[in-house]
């Protein structure tokens, strides 16, 4: 790294390896080629583990949003209606998508900083006429991780309405396992727990997703599921795809395995509490409830009321590292520390004390 080089605590980008980036200078190859080919089916069985599917993993390149709409636009019927579960800045944002699609968007809206609730899910979607629901598993702008099993439960009381998930910022950090859950569209993205640069989503699709989206027009081209699921059976993408990114997933995925896959949410679990420990004994408070707190990354009460633009300035400009100063309507009133990626007890213990002299300064 260079010498200006100021390390991410933020919950994403975040920090990428010199090995991952070495892996992104390979030589170029066609993307239509044998050796694309090979190297996109040579993936799959992990990425298969990873999303805890039997299904095809597709890759796009793209961020995730691409596919949050692309969801929308292929699993949602004119007649039908998608109801968006929202608890923070992006689960918003997807009811924004969803009404912009042309879409009968109905919000299910919880104060930001809690949990979405079950019990409200299923008495909404028992109106009836619903043809998806939206739900992000950890709303990163809040840090608040909502029950995934428990409202995954709710969802199989209701087979035809597609459960879409967003796991941006928790994939890889604990177990989802798509199929034993029941989602029909699992999806991610690059830039945060897989420490990869932005620009690519990663994501898979259920069975009888794929038999909805044959049944709704106007999927358009990039993001139709149809496409993607055509060209993956020749291990190919609809589209030119990021042959670099796709290098350095490889490169991520030998370091996720070679780790072992409890070993890595085991990480997560112990560097997110190393966080917890110091909000505690900082006389700071947590913005998300207990049993509702994400595993990697942390959202702080300013309960102090510190200046929160300031004490980032003078991390970046005497630690050479930042953190988050609260995102939108939460910006100085929270700030968000991320533990997601590739950090280490070591890494983590050296960046709360350079936040501790930086706040004392």
């Amino acid at each position: 790294m260079s010498a200006s080089h100021v390390k991410l605590y933020i919950p994403g980008p975040v920090e990428v390896s010199e090995k991952t980036y070495r892996a992104m200078c390979e030589p170029m190859m066609g993307h239509r080629s044998a050796d694309f080919k090979a190297l996109y089916a040579g993936i799959q069985p992990r990425l298969q583990k990873l999303f805890g599917t039997k299904r095809p993993v597709f890759l796009s390149t793209s961020s995730a949003w691409g596919v949050m709409e692309g969801s929308i636009r292929n699993l949602v019927r004119p007649e039908g209606k998608v109801l968006n579960t929202m608890c923070g800045a992006f689960s918003d944002k997807w009811f924004d998508i969803s009404q912009r699609c042309g879409k009968q968007a109905v919000a299910l809206q919880v104060e930001w900083g809690q949990p979405i609730s079950p019990t409200r899910i299923e008495e909404k979607l028992a109106e009836g006429g619903f043809d998806a629901l939206t739900f992000i598993h950890n709303e990163t702008s809040t840090g608040v991780k909502n029950d995934l099993p428990e409202i995954a439960a709710v969802m199989k009381k209701f087979p035809e309405v597609m459960f879409i998930v967003d796991t941006v910022s928790s994939f890889s950090t604990e177990p989802i396992p798509m199929d034993d859950l029941g989602i029909d569209v699992l999806l991610t993205g690059s830039q945060k727990a897989l420490a990869l640069p932005p620009g690519l989503s990663l994501f898979a699709v259920s069975e009888r997703a794929l038999e909805r989206a044959q049944s709704v027009e106007g999927r358009g081209y990039y993001f139709d599921f149809l496409e993607f699921a055509k060209n993956q059976a020749t291990d190919m993408t609809p589209s030119t795809p990021t042959i670099a990114l796709i290098h350095a997933l490889r490169s991520k995925l030998e370091d996720i395995f070679e780790e072992g896959v409890e070993a890595r949410h085991a990480r997560h679990r112990a560097n997110n509490s190393l966080v917890h420990d110091w909000v505690n004994t900082r006389g700071f408070e947590f913005f998300a409830p207990e049993g509702y707190r994400s595993l990697s990354l942390t959202c702080v009460k300013n309960n102090r009321e510190v200046d929160v633009a300031a004490w980032i300035k003078r991390l970046r400009e005497n630690h050479s590292l930042v953190i988050d100063g609260g995102y939108g309507k939460l910006k100085g009133k929270t700030f968000r520390i991320s533990n997601m990626g590739d950090e280490t007890g070591t890494t983590m213990r050296e960046m709360l004390a350079a936040l501790d002299s930086a706040l004392e300064s």
